[in-house]
């Protein structure tokens, strides 16, 4: 298919790509454009800011998780009902596993989509240096995927004259700059905490950004850039699905403590005959009737707790229904609250599910960040022993008792942990799973709930 597309990457983290990203999506919008947005990486936050914020359809694209034909089926699904499809780069364009490879690095996902690229440079303390810097990342590798530059920070009086030298003497075009704009910089906690009274404020900001770049950047040459992208194809991977009729009903936690969930892992039950149903933890008194499985998604219980431990009805009726074996997937938050008690944001303890006798509690820095692959060491709800998932985790939070059902590893790396509640019923782990990776625990999980009486 022709699916026009376009990827932002930068040198470095911390270049100004995310605000420019999320100015572009605006203005693209804002235009009329059906706009789909996606994220290199496991990140769960900026695809969450782009859809609830700016309202474009958004995901995730990820090498480490999937194989490029995969890659290319999760993006070309999701893009085929756009006009125009942008996708933000993670950390360095070439900075991949381990932090000694480019796998599963934007330019890896670039490669995977054959994207043109454009690099959000940030010019702050330079002038004429950013020639050099420019020229070693277009000569870095041979695909040459950047075809444009757009110059962040950068005083007005200077650009045409930087403009003027950087396509005379490099095969790249540039496509405006970013003046300094201090007031439109987005706070860090905005992009993974969305208040509902924060949303309308938000909103006016990044219309704000997108007038501004509306102004500085060529948005015409990037949108012409992005139609320039060859076709893509792709073929979708033969799933299992249970017989016609046969569906199962799968309770998913979603509301502001429960967020993180991947849209294609939900789109795969779906495709294999699930039917989803969400509740919220938060405001729900009951489960859903007639359920014969239960999501318990990631996000932010400890800044929840105390409505969390409030609503004991709900509390008590996962605790049973869990320990009655109704099949259960808690990831990271998910698992969070199933324990005896949770450590909130304010310090204090809250009574949780109780389904896990221990207590989870704050740590001053990130526990385990990162990509990772797991081995079950057992027979349990979504693998049989030996059998590996992908997955990455990302918590502040620990817990007494993080399991011993699976062995954890770093990629391109010695380190290694155990961790996972797992049985036949149950995962409960930090881990953050990415069912494409293995396709088969999503089928394990599914036949589970099917053995459950409707």
């Amino acid at each position: 298919m022709k699916l026009p597309r376009i990827m932002l990457a930068a040198p470095a983290s911390g270049s100004g790509k995310t605000l420019v990203t999320c100015g572009i999506l605006q203005a693209l919008v804002n235009r009329g454009y059906r706009v789909a947005s996606f994220k290199c990486g496991p990140d769960y936050i900026d695809p969450m800011f782009h859809s609830r914020v700016i309202g474009t359809r958004s995901g995730n694209l990820d090498t480490f998780f999937t194989d490029y034909e995969t890659t290319r089926f999760l993006f070309g699904r999701a893009a085929s009902d756009a006009d125009l499809s942008v996708i933000e780069g993670v950390m360095g364009y070439y900075d991949g596993l381990g932090g000694i490879s480019r796998k599963a690095s934007s330019s890896d996902v670039a490669e995977a989509l054959e994207a043109p690229v454009v690099l959000v440079v940030n010019c702050r303390g330079m002038s004429m240096s950013v020639l050099p810097l420019i020229k070693g990342f277009l000569e870095f590798e041979e695909s040459r995927n950047i075809r444009g530059v757009i110059l962040n920070q950068m005083p007005a009086s200077l650009y045409q004259d930087l403009k003027g030298q950087i396509e005379e003497q490099l095969p790249v075009k540039v496509l405006g700059y970013v003046p300094k704009a201090e007031e439109l910089v987005l706070e860090s906690r905005h992009l993974g905490l969305v208040l509902p009274g924060e949303i309308e404020q938000l909103k006016k900001k990044l219309n704000q950004m997108a007038e501004l770049l509306e102004k500085t950047l060529d948005l015409d040459a990037l949108i012409a850039m992005a139609r320039e992208a060859g076709e893509l194809s792709w073929r979708a991977p033969e799933l299992p699905a249970l017989s016609e009729g046969k569906g199962v009903r799968i309770g998913v936690a979603q509301d502001e403590a429960f967020c993180f969930t991947y849209r294609d892992n939900l789109q795969m039950l779906e495709d294999m005959g699930a039917e989803l149903v969400p509740f919220s933890p938060l405001s729900d008194s009951r489960l859903p009737e007639r359920l014969q499985g239960l999501i318990l998604s990631g996000g932010y219980p400890e800044l929840h707790a105390p409505a969390l431990a409030e609503n004991s009805s709900m509390r008590e009726e996962i605790r049973e229904a869990v320990k009655a074996g109704l099949p259960c997937i808690a990831e990271c938050g998910g698992f969070l609250y199933l324990h005896r008690t949770l450590e909130g944001e304010d310090g204090k303890e809250y009574p949780m599910a109780g389904v896990l006798d221990a207590r989870a509690f704050r740590t001053p820095k990130l526990s385990r960040f990162g990509y990772i692959t797991l081995t079950a060491r057992q027979d349990q709800l979504l693998l049989r022993e030996g059998e590996q998932i992908r997955g990455h985790e990302f918590h502040y939070w620990e817990s007494e008792s993080c399991g011993e059902a699976m062995q954890a590893k770093k990629p391109l790396r010695k380190r290694s942990w155990s961790c996972v509640h797992g049985n036949s019923t149950l995962y409960a782990g930090f881990p953050h799973l990415f069912f494409y990776s293995n396709p088969e625990a999503a089928w394990n999980f599914l036949k589970k709930c099917e053995e459950q009486p409707c």
